[in-house]
């Protein structure tokens, strides 16, 4: 309930002429019908603190969002202003992309975008995916069954339909953009369709890529509510952290699988790399500087991790370290088979293959930390139960 003064101060300045400076809250589901270029029209705003992909500056009715390195490979940034509807757009931006906000209907082409859409309320704005094979959001799921939301394509593995797209007219498209050889982003935008990119994918940082979470919001102004659940997870993810930094011994770790001969483990600054540190685990590749894969052999891999202790996102499509030996019959030779310690990142995967694991996991990576502390310390955690990982045995 507000303060009667300040119920009677706003009477007094709309009878009196004097503009009020700030609303209360952001406009999430309507526009500016009178307006007022002293006021304050997002109140809410974020405040980012593990990613550096993205900046926003915040002005009375727009907002500037610059995009650092919109895809790989990228030299150029991206720049978004983002005009509150009902009021004007600055014309200092000549290279920027004006984008209305808040969007009242939204595309969606990856399911990491769809755990923020729902954690910030704007999930019944969805309009079109890219496809509702991969997703574990039952809520879509359901809403394509039922003609509700449209399949599109796209998505990073193909081309859009622009007919549909064109014809379902969205306030929105969240996209992304793998190289500057992909053509699907700048057809949609030669088509006047408001498509922005989402690189979540290219932060390193388990806490800089939920932070993408907060990127999304500007575009509907739910700010307030993406900072209070991002502040929550990351206050979670930091109290596991620590809790696991004081453990004495730390188990040797390595990662991943072997893909037609090349073995693409995780580079030493890498997403996956920083999460096995953050668990109190030695991860056998944590002085590589890169942010990216290394491409080694299987050899190369056996002489530095035969003995390891763990070996984890093993065998996406392994449902038992049978499926492990029917492979490759020299899995057997490393200490972490010997020894029952192999765990896969494929609990929640549909029967298409979709992870839930880069849908939801990405958004809680306080939950994936939370299933590593719990595989390598369990005594720290002896009440979770995983959640994305499960351990391989053998069948008998």
């Amino acid at each position: 309930m507000k303060h009667p003064f300040i119920l009677l101060f706003a009477l007094a300045a709309l009878l009196v002429g004097i503009p009020i400076l700030a609303q209360d809250a952001n406009l999430i589901d309507s526009c500016v019908t009178s307006y007022d270029s002293t006021v304050d029209y997002f109140p809410e705003k974020i405040e980012l603190a593990h990613t550096d992909g993205f900046t926003v500056e915040y002005f009375n009715n727009y907002k500037v969002v610059t995009v650092g390195t919109p895809w790989f490979g990228a030299e150029t940034p991206l720049q978004y202003v983002l005009v509150q509807c009902g009021t004007p757009a600055p014309e200092d931006y000549p290279d920027a992309q004006i984008v209305e906000i808040p969007a009242q209907s939204v595309v969606s082409l990856s399911t990491s975008f769809l755990p923020h859409l729902t954690s910030q309320n704007v999930l019944d704005r969805l309009v079109a995916v890219d496809t509702s094979l991969y997703t574990h959001n039952q809520v879509v799921i359901d809403k394509v069954a039922a003609g509700e939301v449209a399949e599109i394509g796209g998505g990073g593995s193909g081309d859009v339909n622009l007919e549909v797209l064109i014809d379902l007219q969205p306030g929105l498209v969240l996209t992304q953009r793998f190289s500057g050889d992909d053509t699907t982003y700048p057809a949609m935008l030669q088509a006047g369709i408001p498509a922005v990119i989402v690189p979540d994918f290219l932060d390193a940082s388990p806490l800089g890529q939920a932070e993408w979470g907060k990127y999304i919001s500007l575009f509907f102004n739910t700010e307030g509510s993406a900072q209070t659940d991002y502040t929550a997870m990351a206050g979670r993810y930091t109290e596991i952290a620590e809790m696991a930094s004081a453990v004495e011994n730390r188990p040797t770790v390595f990662a991943n699988t072997p893909y037609n001969e090349t073995w693409y483990m995780p580079g030493g600054k890498s997403y996956l790399a920083q999460l096995l540190a953050d668990a109190g685990a030695d991860y056998l590749w944590a002085d590589d500087e890169s942010t990216g894969s290394l491409f080694l052999d299987f050899e190369t891999v056996f002489e530095t991790a035969v003995d390891a202790d763990y070996w984890v996102n093993a065998g996406f499509f392994w449902q038992s370290l049978n499926d492990a030996l029917a492979e490759d019959v020299r899995y057997a030779e490393f200490s972490a088979f010997q020894n029952g310690n192999i765990y896969s990142n494929n609990a929640r995967v549909n029967a298409n293959g979709g992870s839930d694991y880069f849908e939801s996991g990405i958004a809680n990576p306080d939950v994936i930390l939370a299933d590593l502390v719990r595989i390598f310390h369990p005594e720290l955690l002896p009440d979770h139960e995983l959640v994305y990982y499960r351990q391989l045995t053998l069948n008998d």
